[in-house]
């Protein structure tokens, strides 16, 4: 079998560019979320989810180490925690984010199921989500 091509390694994450330039990932399933925030993301960088349904987790890359993302980074990604939740076909909707340190998972959880600490909210509309996902060639 020498010479043969292994398939690519399927990332357990989309990713997508902010118009701000911070590079935005968003889990493909409960699993996926799972290891998306708790073995890709570090401590700093910002998570996302949708409020009160279930969807995919979202996190913003933050390499500097910023206190707080520029405004419409953080639109940004709400939107697209919004678009990837149940709540796709809705009007507008509340996303919690924050510090990936304030995101804790309880011993025995279903994939995908969080505990967050301290977070701020900010409502967005699905419909409104622009950016497109950046596909790895």
């Amino acid at each position: 079998m020498a010479g043969q091509k292994r398939p690519p390694k399927r990332v357990p994450y989309k990713r997508f560019i902010s118009s701000d330039g911070y590079e935005i990932l968003v889990g493909r399933n409960a699993r996926d979320n799972d290891v998306l925030t708790f073995k890709v993301a570090r401590q700093h960088d910002f998570w996302f989810h949708v409020a009160a349904t279930s969807g995919s987790h979202v996190v913003v890359v933050n390499p500097d180490n910023l206190k707080r993302l520029p405004r419409d980074t953080i639109r940004e990604a709400a939107e697209l925690a919004a678009l990837n939740s149940k709540s796709r076909k809705g009007g507008r909707v509340v996303v919690h984010y924050c510090p990936r340190s304030n995101v804790r998972k309880e011993k025995g959880a279903p994939a995908g199921q969080v505990q967050l600490g301290k977070s701020q909210n900010i409502t967005v509309s699905p419909a409104d989500c622009e950016l497109e996902e950046i596909l790895d060639e």
